[in-house]
């Protein structure tokens, strides 16, 4: 009896000795089968970026900031010189040289000015054209205080109406790009045409040079141009904008606090009349809303009557 429980003892000692040794090799089993891995964290304050990299296995880091600087620490803390947006891209070598490579887009301290250009990174500036889809807030306006509604025309403005309504669908190709330096570019496309008030082209061409004059019912056309080299613009934020108009006392309204965009020379944007000078109502990271003022009436020509207010998308 006595030797059947040092069996059945000696039985049950082996069993755990066994499973010991079994979870010793789980274990280190485990140990050597850890991947290589790698991801990004990160946290923002205003334009200072810590940065973390998620490794296992690694052995170095590379961090390019995307503003031509770089770390390799695997834990840094960057300050950007200036606003805008940024890639960030980490790549993690191990021990055996094999690589792996992560991003992360920033987008820092962005104003309305960064929304426009780009930022100071983006060396193609950020490009723009009048959005074939309009939306709600497109519509052709009174040059008044108020900007009130033009009562001939439809409010909003319905999608594509400058091709399917106008005959002008060249209209949506034009692009205008603005640098974060402040200088200016202008794409007119294959028919060297840009949109255009028909009383301008009138005034400036004597009608020669009028392309397309599929909108001269509500003053609109497209008309020959040739973009400035060396363009630039100005941006101003709470700007007092005093611009003519047959509505105003003695032949001019002052749009008070406003934004505008302003060009060098002979340069626009969206729509070269009279009056080159805009007012930018809004912006986003895909689109804007501009205001374009349109002098119509052929009893004053030179003052602006009516102004077309447009929604432009962003170029991708």
């Amino acid at each position: 009896m006595r030797k059947k429980y040092a069996y059945l003892l000696s039985g049950l000692c082996f069993s755990v000795l066994l499973t010991m040794v079994s979870c010793n090799t789980d274990d280190d089993a485990a140990k050597s089968v850890i991947p290589f891995t790698a991801d990004i964290y990160n946290s923002v304050n205003g334009k200072k970026v810590a940065f973390h990299g998620l490794t296992n296995n690694a052995a170095s880091w590379k961090w390019d900031f995307g503003d031509g600087t770089e770390s390799s620490e695997q834990n840094p803390v960057h300050l950007y010189k200036d606003a805008g947006f940024y890639t960030a891209v980490l790549t993690v070598t191990d021990n055996s040289g094999a690589t792996i490579t992560k991003e992360v887009e920033l987008a820092l301290d962005i104003t309305p000015y960064v929304l426009l250009t780009g930022g100071a990174n983006d060396t193609d500036g950020r490009t723009w054209r009048i959005s074939n889809g309009h939306s709600g807030d497109d519509y052709f306006a009174n040059s008044d205080a108020d900007l009130s509604p033009y009562d001939e025309a439809p409010n909003p403005l319905p999608g594509g109406i400058f091709g399917s309504g106008l005959g002008m669908a060249e209209v949506y190709e034009d692009e205008f790009t603005f640098y974060f330096d402040g200088s200016y570019g202008h794409d007119v496309k294959e028919d060297g045409a840009a949109f255009s008030g028909v009383l301008y082209q009138f005034a400036t061409t004597g009608g020669a040079g009028i392309v397309n004059d599929g909108g001269v019912g509500f003053g609109l056309c497209t008309g020959l141009f040739e973009p400035e080299s060396d363009a630039t613009f100005t941006y101003v934020e709470n700007d007092d904008l005093t611009t003519s108009s047959v509505y105003g006392a003695g032949g001019a309204i002052t749009y008070e606090g406003v934004t505008t965009l302003d060009f060098s020379g002979n340069e626009f944007v969206g729509l070269k009349d009279f009056e080159n000078k805009v007012i930018l109502q809004d912006i986003s990271s895909n689109s804007m809303r501009l205001v374009m003022f349109l002098s119509a009436s052929p009893e004053a020509i030179g003052i602006n009557t009516n102004a077309v207010i447009l929604t432009f998308e962003a170029v991708e």
